[in-house]
């Protein structure tokens, strides 16, 4: 992926815009493989507290610390589901005049979409199953993991261990 974005950028300066908590991992192993200049930010939006379907309800939580006006951005995300999010985060961006702005997800649920939006980067289109793991997390638990696994749950609602 980090080869297909350089190629597109097409050696220019490139933004990425890591968004909390999740796209961490997958973010610092993107810039670790990027071939080109690279600067980054991070900023933070919810829709799940502690649930595992979005909500619906986007807020901003952290905002950038630097300006985007005039660069090359990528917002590099974990996982794109309903695409709230996701949408909510473009709108505001592209408010803020960047040169070009584009999306890079590890993850891609298209079965879950609400939104009209789409990922220019995509590592793995997968099914609607609850995912934790590298940056992904339930309850803020399981981020840690270096792979992703899906997150179990018992007839009875409880949570059981993640499957990798």
């Amino acid at each position: 992926m980090a080869r297909e974005i350089a190629r597109d950028f097409a050696g220019e300066p490139v933004h990425f815009v890591g968004v909390l908590k999740g796209a961490v991992f997958f973010l610092a192993d993107l810039a670790r493989q990027y071939p080109g200049e690279v600067s980054m930010d991070f900023i933070a939006v919810s829709s799940y507290g502690e649930k595992t379907q979005s909500s619906g309800q986007v807020r901003l939580t952290k905002d950038l610390d630097t300006s985007i006006e005039g660069k090359n951005v990528l917002v590099v995300e974990d996982i794109l589901d309903t695409g709230l999010t996701l949408q909510y985060l473009l709108r505001i961006l592209e408010q803020r005049r960047p040169k070009s702005l584009r999306v890079a997800v590890l993850l891609d649920k298209p079965d879950r979409r609400q939104a009209p939006v789409r990922a220019d980067y995509v590592g793995f289109a997968i099914p609607n199953e609850f995912v934790v793991g590298y940056g992904l997390d339930y309850a803020e638990r399981y981020r840690n993991f270096p792979h992703v696994g899906v997150l179990a749950f018992s007839k009875s609602g409880k949570r059981e261990k993640p499957e990798a």
